[in-house]
């Protein structure tokens, strides 16, 4: 067999190193080389081995552990089998490496439909543990809108459907929802996760009403959500972020690099659920909740972010807040008003607001956190609605993306 005419110097140049290579390697020398680094192998090298070990023995314990619900899963069903299989080892991933919880899991109903909608964070691992922790102690799959790049990776296809992800149109998440499932959109997508500002978990949902209209259209309950250091686990570089940003809006691709895997404290915290008028509009729907989920973030999370306090959270105690944080609006007459939704029901009625200019003005007021630390006190600069995401020059909206999930 003849090499092309193109590549036969290039093979030859190959060859030829090769030989070189061969010709002149001392394996005395290699052996005194050998001598001299192997302990610094044994001392190294070989105990992150051993740890990994210990990881992985920990990780098969906890999936042992749940044995008899995958055992039940298998009995009615093969892919449930398979799903509550991997649901158990994410779920042991979550407790081994970020101690991850879920505050307000009892939030979450025992039947019936309902629709998270949550701050998206760098990569989305948070969700991969909230939705082991809904399988395997609410017995409830929970489906998940995607970004439709995810399923042009090769071998996530499968996944996808098992996992009941799906890049779904407003009609199809409304009809997911009459169907009595758990679904869950973070409108901020791929342009909050990557762009975000991790000093204040900046929520940056532009325009996008999609997930208001599924809203209004299932008539559901809206269960706001947001994972206490999501933003400190995997972050973006600072450098360059301009220019990955204009790449963005103009391909709708997530051409960025992502550093990280700290293991960071993760916890997601649940709020109460939210019912809404069917005769309400999208915009005043998308403001509340945007405000409920700001609200979670000036409750829970530290700021400015830090990946050091994230991971020194790990071995705090903690506790957390059973109450609803005071909604203090501005009225047209200038004076505020505070609704104490402490008392609230299992499911929070909201009031609307008379129009999406007074919600504009909607300040959710920050109570005592639930542990005691003088950083958390916010300015108006690490609030995450401190920027107008609405009017942000580098967004390129245009219809459909404003109906975007």
């Amino acid at each position: 067999m003849a090499w092309p005419e193109f590549l036969q110097p290039h093979v030859d140049n190959f060859v030829q190193w090769v030989n070189s290579c061969l010709e002149y390697w001392d394996l005395e020398y290699l052996e005194y080389l050998l001598w001299l680094f192997l302990p610094i192998f044994i001392a190294f090298v070989l105990p992150i081995f051993i740890l990994f070990f210990i990881y992985g023995s920990v990780i098969f314990l906890h999936v042992y552990g749940l044995r008899n619900r995958i055992r039940e899963a298998y009995a009615s069903s093969y892919w449930d089998g398979a799903r509550t299989s991997i649901a158990s080892f994410w779920d042991g991933v979550g407790y081994l490496w970020h101690g991850y919880e879920v505050n307000g899991l009892d939030n979450v109903p025992d039947e019936g439909p309902a629709l998270f909608v949550g701050y998206h964070g760098t990569l989305p691992i948070d969700i991969y543990y909230l939705l082991s922790k809904c399988l395997l102690y609410k017995n409830r799959p929970l489906h998940v809108v995607g970004d439709k790049f995810v399923f042009k990776i090769p071998g996530w296809g499968k996944l996808c459907k098992v996992f009941c992800v799906t890049p779904g149109t407003v009609d199809d998440c409304i009809a997911n929802l009459r169907e009595g499932n758990l679904l869950i959109i973070a409108p901020g997508g791929v342009r909050e996760a990557l762009f975000s500002n991790p000093v204040n978990y900046q929520i940056m949902w532009g325009h996008r009403l999609g997930f208001a209209k599924v809203v209004l259209g299932a008539n559901v309950p809206v269960i706001p959500m947001f994972t206490e250091n999501s933003r400190d686990s995997f972050r973006t570089p600072r450098w360059g972020r301009k220019c990955f940003r204009g790449l963005y809006e103009k391909t709708r691709m997530p051409i960025c690099p992502i550093y990280g895997g700290f293991p960071v404290k993760m916890v997601t915290h649940l709020g109460k659920p939210l019912t809404f008028d069917v005769d309400s509009s999208p915009e005043d729907v998308k403001h509340i909740v945007k405000n409920h989920v700001a609200d979670l973030i000036r409750q829970h999370q530290i700021l400015p972010g830090s990946i050091w306090r994230g991971m020194w959270q790990r071995f705090r105690p903690r506790k957390y807040a059973t109450d609803v944080p005071l909604l203090e609006v501005q009225g047209e007459n200038g004076k505020s008003t505070t609704a104490n939704t402490a008392s609230a029901t299992e499911t929070e009625t909201v009031e609307l607001a008379k129009s999406s200019h007074e919600l504009g003005r909607a300040i959710p007021r920050r109570r005592q956190a639930s542990f005691d630390d003088t950083a958390t006190s916010h300015t108006p600069e690490l609030d995450p609605l401190s920027f107008d995401d609405e009017h942000d020059p580098e967004s390129r909206e245009d219809e459909k993306s404003i109906d975007s999930l």
